[in-house]
Order: C-alpha cells, then sequence, then structure tokens
C-alpha cells in the first residue's frame, strides 16, 4: 500500500502486509509456531535484530502483525504488541516500563481486573498506586509524586461510563513528563483516538468491540515506538502474544468496526432515552445523553457515545438482582461488545470483590446496571428491558 491517507474503512479493510505466491484475495492464517533461515548469517542477523523479520509466532507472525498495522492505522500510532487478551495488555504493558518504587496516578473508576491488578499484586514489586476521582480533576496533579511514572485512566469509564478529559490528562502528562495510557476500549480508535490528545499509549481488549461477535480473545497496545520496543522486549519473555488464529478473526472483524459502531451507537442512545423516561429507573448515564454530567467533553473528543448504557434501578441491590432474573430476550454475561445485547449487575458480579464503599467511590451503586447494547433489532431489547423493569 502506498503512503496516501485512505479513510477509516479503507484502511481497515485494504491493509494487507503481503500476499503468497497464490495472490489470495482473502489474508491466510499462517499457523505456524517458527520461521526458517536462509543460512547461519541470516539467523544471526534476525536474532540480533538487524532484520525486520519473524523468527517465532510469540514474537511476531503475519496474522499478528497485520492486526496490529489496522489498530495503529487507526489509532494514529506508529508502533503496537498483540496480546492473548486485553488484561495481558493493561499488566504487560506497566509491567515493561515500571520498576520497584514507581508510582502510578489512576482514575478512580476502572476495570475490576485492573483495580485489583494495581491493588493486590503491584504493591508486591512496590510499585504504588493513587486514585484521582474523575469528578474532580482539578485534583490529579496533587496525587503526583517525584516517583509518578505513569499516568493510566479509561474513557468511558467501566462500567459507569464516566468520560475523561483525555486533553487535560495530555497536558498534565507533559507538564509533569508522564507516560499518558488510555484503556480506549469501551470507544475503539473508531469513536476516539487518544493520541490526538496527547496519549503515549492505547490499550483494548480487543475481545470485545474489536471482535464484535464475542468469539475470541485478545488485546493490543499501540504508540509510541521506544515505548512499544520495551513491551515488546518484555513480552516476548514473558509470553502473552496473541496466537495467529485469534489475529487473523480480529483482523477480519475490524473491516467491519466502522459499520457495526454506527448500529450499536444508534441503538444505545435509543435504549438510553427509553430508559430515561421509566419510572422505575433513578438515573441513566450515557454520553451523549445531554444529562450526562461529562456530555461536553464527551462531544469534544467523540464521534459518538458508544454502546455501554448505565443506569440505577430503584430498590438497590434485590431490584437489580430481580430484573436480571426477568431478562427474557438479552444475555447475562460478563462480556460486551458483542452483536448480543448484554446486561451485567456490576455490584454482585464483576465488581463484587470491592467493599460497598469502593464501588460508590466510582458511582458503582447497588441499583446499577450496565447494559451492552447489541445489534438485534433495537424495539425488541427496548420490549425486553422493559418488560424486565416492570
Amino acid at each position: 500500500m502506498n503512503e496516501e491517507k485512505f479513510g477509516f474503512e479503507t484502511e481497515a479493510i485494504r491493509t494487507q502486509l503481503e500476499r503468497t505466491q497464490y495472490l489470495e484475495h482473502s489474508v491466510p492464517l499462517y499457523l505456524t509456531s517458527s520461521f526458517v533461515f536462509e543460512d547461519a548469517e541470516d539467523m544471526r542477523a534476525s536474532f540480533a535484530e538487524e532484520k525486520d523479520r519473524n523468527i517465532y509466532s510469540r514474537y511476531s507472525n503475519p496474522n499478528t502483525n497485520e492486526f496490529v498495522e489496522k489498530v495503529c492505522k487507526m489509532e494514529g500510532a506508529t508502533a503496537g504488541f498483540a496480546f492473548a487478551s486485553g488484561m495481558a495488555a493493561v499488566y504487560s504493558t506497566l509491567a515493561a516500563l515500571l520498576k520497584s518504587g514507581d508510582h502510578i496516578v489512576s482514575s478512580s473508576s476502572v476495570f475490576g481486573a485492573t483495580h485489583s491488578l494495581f491493588i493486590n499484586y503491584f504493591p508486591k514489586w512496590n510499585i504504588q498506586t493513587s486514585y484521582f476521582d474523575i469528578n474532580e480533576p482539578e485534583t490529579i496533579e496533587s496525587f503526583i509524586t517525584p516517583d509518578t511514572k505513569i499516568l493510566f485512566a479509561e474513557s468511558p469509564t467501566n462500567p459507569a461510563v464516566d468520560i475523561i478529559d483525555l486533553e487535560l490528562l495530555g497536558k498534565i502528562a507533559k507538564k509533569h513528563n508522564l507516560i499518558l495510557v488510555i484503556d480506549n476500549c469501551f470507544a475503539t480508535p473508531y469513536l476516539q483516538q487518544p493520541i490526538k490528545w496527547g496519549a503515549h499509549l492505547v490499550v483494548h481488549s480487543a475481545t470485545k468491540l474489536m471482535d464484535g461477535q464475542g468469539r475470541v480473545l485478545g488485546g493490543v497496545t499501540v504508540g509510541e515506538p521506544e515505548l512499544i520496543h520495551k513491551i515488546y522486549l518484555f513480552s516476548r519473555l514473558t509470553g502473552p502474544s496473541l496466537s495467529p488464529f485469534n489475529a487473523w478473526v480480529l483482523s477480519k472483524s475490524l473491516e467491519t468496526l466502522a459499520i457495526r459502531l454506527d448500529r450499536h451507537c444508534e441503538n444505545a442512545m435509543k435504549v438510553a432515552e427509553f430508559l430515561e423516561q421509566h419510572p422505575n429507573v433513578n438515573r441513566v448515564k450515557y454520553p451523549f445523553l445531554k444529562s450526562h454530567p461529562q456530555y461536553e467533553i464527551a462531544q469534544k473528543q467523540m464521534k459518538a457515545g458508544g454502546n455501554i448504557v448505565a443506569f440505577e434501578i430503584k430498590g438497590g441491590l434485590e431490584a437489580g438482582r430481580n430484573f436480571l432474573d426477568k431478562i427474557k430476550l438479552c444475555s447475562l454475561s460478563p462480556n460486551l461488545g458483542d452483536t448480543r445485547t448484554i446486561v451485567t449487575h456490576p455490584a454482585s458480579t464483576t465488581h463484587s470483590k470491592l467493599s460497598v464503599d469502593e464501588r460508590l467511590a466510582v458511582s458503582i451503586t447497588d441499583g446499577l446496571v450496565r447494559v451492552s447494547v447489541g445489534l438485534e433489532t433495537v424495539k425488541d431489547v427496548i420490549a425486553d428491558l422493559e418488560q424486565a423493569l416492570d
């Protein structure tokens, strides 16, 4: 492909790094653990990284290379590495860049597994984390110490879909010489590109909307080449790399990301508007609802609101469980970003390991429900939610 800049959808569909002698139209699978060398000098030069070529599929593979290249083009990055899951991407990215004594400043609202990583495992290696309240961005700099190395955030957040001003984070990271890492899983690069706002690295759980059909696990980190090289060296030793088959599936999935997201967002907006009018719902949070507290920020940095709607049922914990028990059409699953609409009750499932106070600190009330709106006929989804609420 030449250096001409194509549109988002064209890059997703037409990026193909190589063809075999058969000149196939659809990219083939490279299900091989290793690659052969022409001679001793070729082998030496390859291991010395004097040549850019595939050696072993734990390091790189034509399928993973193509998937990473597509995500880089979508995010406006120049390098990346693909992982076996989203959490492998989060852990490996941070572990590769941090050392004992380093400090992380993170938004308080993060995925439950990320939170557990920060409070249960990193402290074992003397890596501490301080959380800032997403509703008080003016306090962020007060948490920064001489040992702070990474500023980490999700936007939209999981599960309460709060929005953080990425431009503000970019300015703070630049001022204090921090590495800004953004988990862009809920938005995908179609709706938001954090690098434009100053992020150095962008992390995704490709399991979610990138795959979009609940088939495979995957993760990816893209960003600045010198940081990605450190992540690559760490990951080729520790082995969290993405399998060629999953990379092939994900690369094909990216070809339909834009058209899927358009429908996801359209459906989610209708679901959010319905819930906002329901008498058994206390509040609804969706980034493109005008009632969202960070609506203007979402408008500035996102193309559309995404597919996640969070709402609070009147009646608390028991009402939330009762709602799930009455669901008929939608799925009860810990996943999200599927073609199928999924409902989850975070207080009793994904964030149940947190204390009540910890949940409330990140806007997870006992009655909070997260809906990952799918691609079904939206009136059918709304009808199912309505009968469960009634």
